[in-house]
């Protein structure tokens, strides 16, 4: 990229990372905060805009994070935040659990007119992806009078107990604290990758072949059908390594659904509201689910989990679920806001940007020894590091060099999976900031490889 592209759009750097104000508040947190939280590299955040965070010592960094997907209209975008004033001079809270507000049915009916499946709908609210699943695995019980649940492995979906029952995703996060949730099944997910020669041929048959393990191996061996309540499917596994399944894959699932009558969860978190460059993943593959979860990008920061579910689904008698908080008046709003940005500019934006940088990391893979893998749909991109293509063998080590180098040069990223690099900025990133991104992302690469012996160009 031209000289003045990076000088314009690129990070800006004052202090050695970590600076000296940012090295204090570090001791204080390790000193005070819980260190279950995995902070990846010591970036100690003032300030953001757009596609630009500043640390407390006057750095700034080029941002594809968003916060874990969450930022998806960008950092304090100047309509969301106006929204958020003024409602915050007008009511901050008056829970929706016991009384009404108009901003809880005006919300609904906007997700409503774009949930991924027919209505009519019902939707709950909640503060967070993890509570959107408890709410889900709670209602698909309730609903179907069942107990068992199918999940997959690789997949996230919360760290509350009956979310953390579903993930299978790493063992570190159930270490010490089973039991679980009963009546949990983890069944595989397909990777096109790793599971089969990547032809379309092939994709159709490794995706069709994972969703039929459910009927062919567990409903005959170890779960009867008519004991499950529910199946949960990412449409695109998140924290498991942006792995994106073939349509074929989604649509047995839904046709074992249909024939079983078990409900169709799908966990769009992470990868739902404009992300992939449509309002949701599944809608990729032509899939309606029974009941959605949505959360991260719904609100543009502010914490707000959704549950949508089809309205004869949805049957529950007061009292049965509810949140004291969930559906904050101030939480609302700014999920309005975000609403009209990403469907007037954001998805669109997501889907040609994301495009455009899918074409470019695609040529790594010949570029580039150690990339293995690119997928992706509009700015929910994986890049996977490998010792050799040849070998294919996970190079977590690696993956996390490049991150960290990226962080010494101004750009954030983080992984996913074992050995995969995440791209999820916000929807509104302009071309020539990820350009550069691109830019500096790549000669991490090349560094971090040719230290570790294992680039071939």
């Amino acid at each position: 990229m031209p000289v003045e592209m990076h000088t314009h759009c690129g990070p800006v750097l004052r202090t050695k990372l970590p600076g000296p104000v940012a090295q204090e508040i570090i001791a204080e947190d390790q000193r005070l905060v819980s260190p279950s939280y995995t902070r990846g590299y010591p970036l100690v955040v003032k300030s953001g805009n757009g596609c630009r965070i500043e640390d407390v010592d006057g750095n700034e960094f080029l941002d594809l994070t968003a916060g874990i997907a969450v930022n998806s209209t960008g950092h304090c975008h100047p309509e969301v935040v106006r929204a958020i004033q003024k409602q915050a001079e007008q009511l901050i809270h008056m829970s929706g659990t016991d009384f009404y507000y108009d901003l809880m049915p005006k919300v609904a009916a906007r997700l409503s007119a774009i949930a991924p499946m027919e209505g009519p709908h019902r939707v709950y609210f909640g503060n967070s992806g993890a509570e959107t699943v408890e709410c889900a695995l709670k209602l698909a019980r309730y609903h179907t009078g069942r107990q068992n649940i199918i999940s997959f492995v690789g997949s996230f979906h919360g760290r509350t107990m009956g979310a953390l029952s579903l993930t299978g995703s790493k063992v570190q996060q159930k270490r010490r604290f089973g039991p679980f949730v009963p009546g949990i099944t983890h069944v595989p997910y397909p990777n096109i990758y790793r599971g089969c020669d990547g032809t379309p041929k092939g994709m159709e048959a490794h995706g069709l072949a994972c969703a039929r393990f459910i009927e062919e191996k567990l409903f005959k061996t170890t779960l009867p059908p008519e004991e499950v309540a529910a199946i949960f499917v990412e449409p695109i596994q998140g924290e498991g390594g942006y792995i994106v399944p073939p349509d074929s894959f989604l649509r047995e699932i839904r046709r074992i659904c249909d024939r079983h009558g078990i409900l169709m969860v799908a966990d769009e978190i992470q990868s739902g509201v404009g992300r992939t460059g449509k309002w949701w993943a599944i809608e990729h593959s032509g899939v309606q689910p029974d009941i959605v979860c949505v959360a991260k990008g719904v609100a543009s920061g502010m914490p707000l989990g959704v549950c949508i579910a089809k309205l004869e689904v949805m049957d529950w008698v007061p009292g049965s679920h509810a949140s004291t908080y969930g559906g904050n008046p101030i939480c609302l709003a700014a999920a309005l806001a975000t609403l009209e940005i990403i469907e007037r500019e954001a998805m669109q934006n997501a889907a040609t940007v994301g495009a455009a940088a899918l074409s470019r990391l695609n040529t790594w893979i010949k570029k580039h020894e150690v990339v293995g893998d690119v997928r992706g749909r509009g700015l929910m991109i994986g890049v996977e590091i490998v010792e050799d293509k040849q070998s294919r063998k996970q190079a977590g080590a690696l993956r996390d060099r490049i991150v960290d180098l990226a962080f010494e040069r101004g750009l954030l990223l983080l992984g996913c999976g074992e050995n995969t690099i995440r791209l999820c900025p916000s929807l509104v990133i302009k071309q020539e900031e990820i350009d550069v991104a691109l830019d500096i992302m790549e000669e991490c690469l090349v560094l971090a490889a040719n230290s570790n012996g294992g680039i071939k160009n």
